[in-house]
């Protein structure tokens, strides 16, 4: 087989994959599984609920998957929903019946995000206990749900984010900052609920599957405080950076003249669960089965795949590199599966994101390697501020862009991943998923 007819058959393969991983986390078939209504009984999670005894059901929700888990809550319970609003991604949102979808920016906030959060604030504090919430809660909440705590404007916040983002900071660190400058994060939401049971069903995009994570947790108990806020800065070299009444608003929470978070055993969640419907693990089982139905051995390294985008493609490599070398840890045809959120430290002013930064530095290590074939993207479809989900890699990407004048080392280091692959025609744009369980790595091996 030629062997651009093979890297073709390749790239049809991995996208397979990825599909089924994807598919395996659909929004609405995930929401299906675990709301259910039957002769006026609603169940949901572990919990029953008899809708006569019910004054008003509210359905809310955050995230880029929260309009499409919407839509399938809409078609089990219909017009017994008496108030929604869902907090969206622009592009993300779907048509709905009974709730409002209000779109806003992501990743860094916008006033969109400030008018639609404060907007879900104002219909939750009308909930009271005789009512029931349902929260449809995905990836991208955080960024969605800005309610910035008093003394801070959305600049500061956008700024803030901004400097987490290009810093290398984890999820995990950045969600532990976002909720202690916020009104909603870190389960505040639930404190707005005036004891009306409230059912959160989500779909993780977090390493670990952390509630207090998703989204920031806005329905979930904060084990975060000031002071780790501070050292997160601190760690970073941050704290001189961010904003001033930032770092005042921080500073005054650690001295305790500020009201922490909500914390694991507070009275405020005795009427709140949190049930994780859809998360990495199951799209990385779909993607498993559907690389041994196509003909490869396939092996799933890790769902929880960090650190530098750069530093995880050469680990990844070097074990497809073994498989090749000597049939370990399983013999080609194989299917290495893997999964994540990678971090980039910007030091260039490129274009790209985290999964075509690790498909680059996978091009470059795979150099010269025939029959093997890197595909990174994320699953909700979209890849840093760009179009693109992620991007494909194999050996022959870096002779390839040299005969374009290209340069891989060099667009490695300015972090401008997308201007490499686009002319390459291997970028992998997917548009929006409508869902998100983080970032998907299929490295194919062929003999």
């Amino acid at each position: 087989m030629k062997t651009t007819d093979n890297r073709l058959r390749l790239k049809a393969i991995a996208t397979s994959i990825f599909n089924a991983g994807v598919k395996a986390v659909d929004p609405e078939s995930c929401v299906n599984r675990h709301l259910q209504l039957t002769a006026g009984d609603l169940r949901v999670g572990k919990r029953s609920f008899c809708l006569e005894k019910i004054d008003k059901l509210y359905l809310v929700g955050a995230g880029k998957a929260s309009a499409a888990m919407a839509r399938a809550a809409e078609r089990v319970l219909g017009e017994r929903i008496d108030a929604g609003l869902v907090i969206t991604k622009y592009g993300h949102g779907v048509p709905l019946r009974r709730c409002r979808v209000m779109e806003a920016g992501h990743p860094v906030p916008d006033e969109n995000g400030i008018k639609a959060t404060q907007a879900l604030l104002d219909l939750v504090a009308t909930a009271g206990p005789g009512d029931l919430i349902l929260c449809m809660i995905s990836g991208g909440g955080s960024a969605l749900t800005p309610a910035p705590a008093e003394g801070i404007s959305l600049v500061d916040k956008q700024e803030t984010t901004r400097l987490l983002l290009a810093c290398g900071a984890t999820i995990h660190e950045i969600n532990t900052i976002r909720k202690h400058l916020s009104r909603i994060k870190g389960g505040r939401l639930s404190r707005c609920a005036n004891g009306a049971p409230l059912v959160s069903l989500i779909l993780s995009d977090v390493i670990g599957d952390d509630l207090d994570i998703i989204a920031s947790g806005i329905t979930a108990p904060d084990p975060g405080t000031f002071g780790d806020c501070l050292e997160i800065l601190s760690r970073y070299g941050l704290l001189e950076k961010v904003p001033a009444p930032v770092r005042g608003h921080l500073a005054a929470g650690g001295r305790g003249d500020v009201d922490e978070t909500p914390k694991p055993g507070d009275p405020v969640f005795e009427g709140v669960e949190n049930r994780i419907i859809g998360s990495l693990s199951d799209a990385l089982s779909a993607a498993e089965i559907e690389a041994r139905r196509l003909g490869f051995n396939p092996l799933i390294l890790s769902s929880m795949i960090q650190g530098e985008a750069r530093e995880v493609a050469k680990v990844l490599c070097a074990v497809g590199g073994e498989v090749r070398r000597s049939g370990r840890p399983i013999p080609a045809p194989a299917c290495l599966l893997s999964g994540g959120e990678t971090t980039v430290t910007l030091n260039g002013d490129g274009k790209g994101g985290r999964n075509m930064e690790l498909a680059l530095a996978a091009g470059i290590a795979l150099s010269g390697a025939s029959g093997t074939l890197m595909l990174s993207a994320g699953t909700d479809g979209s890849d840093g501020p760009t179009d693109a989900a992620g991007a494909f890699a194999d050996g022959s990407t870096v002779s390839r862009a040299h005969g374009l004048g290209l340069s891989a080392s060099g667009h490695l280091a300015g972090n401008d991943a997308y201007r490499f692959f686009q002319p390459l025609g291997d970028l992998f744009i997917t548009g929006p998923t409508r869902t998100n369980v983080m970032d998907l790595q299929v490295l194919l091996i062929d003999p």
